[in-house]
């Protein structure tokens, strides 16, 4: 029974959520009956029929409409004295400044990405303003309290750097599945269906040309007396045939490796591909693209069975022509998408011919869209208790009762008669670079890299920021912002393809930068340190971040695959448990001590159970939600820590 303090504290608050998905559904239930008056929430998603299974506050009906909306509509039916206020937008609106969250006395995270998450924390450090952060996986969950100055900020740890391969090994030497998927979906899939102008580390070379210019072309351009059938048993050949037997070429390459088969379509079809090809008409196509399904038109109906070599073939080739024909509008503009089923179906297809080349199991569409669309199925249980939590959190919060503040960690399995594993947070880290403003170091070619490189792949990349200044002392490099004048953004413009030793206001070895998000009211000071040559495998950037703490990249690849392209490395996204968490390892240079309970009586804790799938960083993004912690070694939990004052 809540007290009397308890009570006022809660009809008194002004609660702002983020994210009305997983969590955000159980989270404004548990708040409602807990007896919170006033409440503000901001999700941009539109409800998906695949929400519907644990999202408990949206029905069929509501499938394609604002989720905040739906949501408030929901809770008002049984609380109808209630403000809920929704917000049908995105949180990094210029809309949701400093401002408007200092009118909140606490905000509750439930987002389903890392840029977003700290996106409000720095928001929430600049308005003062405690962040209740939440995450769920699974049978694994955890709650964290942020205060600014008593406890630390979400970013003073490292976040896991999503799991990377090298080039050679997706494009050449496959050796898992998800490799596989990688390169089906951010190599095969975007040079077929995306943009034709991007970079692309697949072989485009002709078989059959004559001459060096026809080596040139581009064999994926359709040619024009070529119809949808040929061009895309021509695909077919090039993909799995010929660029296999280049590959092979390489003897050095298969020393020690088994050599991969090529596979032409003439050795698992027919040459009238019209015999065993499906119906067109059959294809489940509507007006919605995305219920598309190559399946249906082949007569294949179950997504948990292993197709063979013909089937995959089939499916490749189907899928491929109902791109060429229902969807031709949208080629060149398309990305992968999971809950695009015929653009799962062409992946699962493609990286199962492929696997079958390179002797790896193949795998069910199931699987493969698990794989592809980085998913693990999500536990309404879970999010049910980590609403829970967060709300005894945000009632603590707003009593200021500092001491009590805890991180609770949802297990797996009991360890030491422990479901629910509290313990105390973290102090601030001195030397976090957004809430102690500690200066970064970063190693740079100055007389190479254009600032251009150093806005993409540092400002926004790692720091986050979404609207930077950047000043060399009193000089202003680079600024964005819609008050800009025309005179301004073409100055700008230019200074982004200069190298940073040429422009007016030179870069170089020594040189102090000061980097500004006007929006986030962060300021960050780079110190720059010139260095002539970087490892093109293991600093693809070609630059190096200090101070910037990232986790180490994911060992175990047993779920993982996308990322830009045409780089040295391809980075694998983390795993998605339809958006509910993030799962992480701390390192152990970054582990500080913790204090349990009294209950727990000082002993070590062993939680092998738990964190056997999970020894090295993992990310997982459950379904619209957010960001969990674990650890390798849980004995480091049961340490003694100073108390927070």
């Amino acid at each position: 029974m809540a007290s009397q303090q308890q009570l006022s504290a809660i009809k008194g608050a002004k609660v702002l959520m983020v994210g009305a998905g997983g969590i955000g559904c159980e989270l404004l239930k548990t708040l409602a009956l807990s007896g919170f008056q006033d409440i503000h929430i901001i999700d941009m998603d539109t409800i998906e029929v695949s929400n519907l299974n644990r999202q408990f506050l949206f029905r069929q009906s509501h499938v394609g409409q604002s989720k905040a909306k739906v949501a408030r509509d929901a809770v008002l039916k049984f609380r109808p004295q209630m403000s809920i206020t929704p917000h049908h937008a995105n949180v990094k609106d210029s809309d949701f400044d400093v401002e408007f969250f200092k009118q909140f006395n606490v905000v509750l995270n439930g987002l389903d990405n890392l840029d977003a998450r700290r996106h409000v924390n720095r928001l929430c450090l600049a308005a003062d303003v405690p962040l209740v952060e939440s995450g769920t996986t699974g049978f694994l969950g955890q709650v964290t309290v942020h205060v600014k100055g008593k406890t630390e900020c979400y970013e003073c740890k490292p976040k896991p750097a999503p799991k990377t391969y090298p080039v050679c090994t997706i494009t050449s030497t496959p050796s898992k599945f998800v490799h596989c998927i990688v390169w089906a979906k951010d190599l095969l899939f975007a040079k077929l269906f995306g943009d034709k102008n991007q970079e692309n580390d697949l072989n485009v070379r002709s078989s059959d040309a004559a001459s060096s210019s026809e080596h040139a072309n581009d064999v994926f351009e359709r040619r024009k007396d070529e119809d949808v059938d040929q061009y895309g048993r021509r695909i077919y050949d090039h993909v799995f045939g010929y660029n296999i037997e280049v590959a092979l070429s390489n003897e050095e390459t298969w020393k020690t490796r088994d050599r991969p088969k090529p596979i032409y379509s003439k050795d698992v079809l027919p040459d009238k591909l019209t015999q065993l090809n499906g119906n067109l008409d059959k294809s489940g196509a509507t007006d919605d693209f995305s219920s598309m399904s190559a399946m249906a038109s082949l007569g294949l109906k179950n997504p948990q069975d292993k197709w063979s070599l013909t089937e995959c073939s089939r499916v490749f080739l189907e899928a491929l022509k109902l791109f060429f024909v229902k969807r031709v509008k949208e080629i060149g503009n398309l990305s992968f998408d999971k809950d695009d089923q015929l653009a799962v179906e062409f992946v699962t297809a493609a990286a199962n011919i492929r696997a079958a080349s390179f002797g790896i199991p193949l795998h069910s569409l199931f699987e493969a869209k698990g794989i592809a669309g980085n998913i693990v199925h999500a536990v309404a249980t879970t999010n049910a208790i980590v609403a829970g939590l967060i709300v005894i959190e945000a009632i603590k919060v707003l009593q200021k009762d500092a001491d009590n503040y805890r991180m609770t960690y949802c297990l797996q399995h009991i360890t030491q008669k422990m479901l629910l594993m509290p313990v105390e947070p973290y102090e601030p880290d001195k030397s976090c670079y957004v809430c102690s403003e500690t200066p970064l170091l970063l190693e740079i070619n100055t007389h190479r890299s254009k600032l251009r490189d150093f806005v993409e792949k540092v400002v926004k990349a790692k720091l986050g920021m979404n609207f930077p200044l950047i000043m060399h002392g009193s000089n202003l490099l680079y600024e964005v912002g819609d008050d800009l004048d025309g005179a301004m953004v073409a100055n700008y413009a230019a200074n982004l393809e200069k190298v940073l030793s040429e422009l007016p206001s030179p870069i170089t070895g020594g040189t102090m930068l000061s980097v500004e998000d006007l929006q986030q009211e962060l300021i960050c000071n780079i110190n720059i340190k010139h260095r002539e040559e970087f490892d093109e495998e293991k600093e693809p950037d070609g630059m190096v971040l200090t101070g910037w703490t990232q986790a180490p990249p994911v060992e175990e690849e047993k779920a993982n695959g996308n990322g830009a392209s045409s780089s040295n490395a391809l980075q694998a996204e983390p795993v998605e448990t339809k958006k509910d968490a993030e799962l992480e390892e701390i390192p152990e240079s970054s582990r500080r001590k913790r204090k349990l309970p009294e209950d727990s009586e000082g002993t070590d804790v062993d939680a092998s159970n738990e964190t056997k799938n999970h020894k090295d960083v993992e990310k997982l993004d459950d379904d619209d939600d957010d960001d969990l912690v674990m650890f390798d070694d849980w004995a480091s939990v049961t340490n003694k820590k100073k108390r927070l004052q």
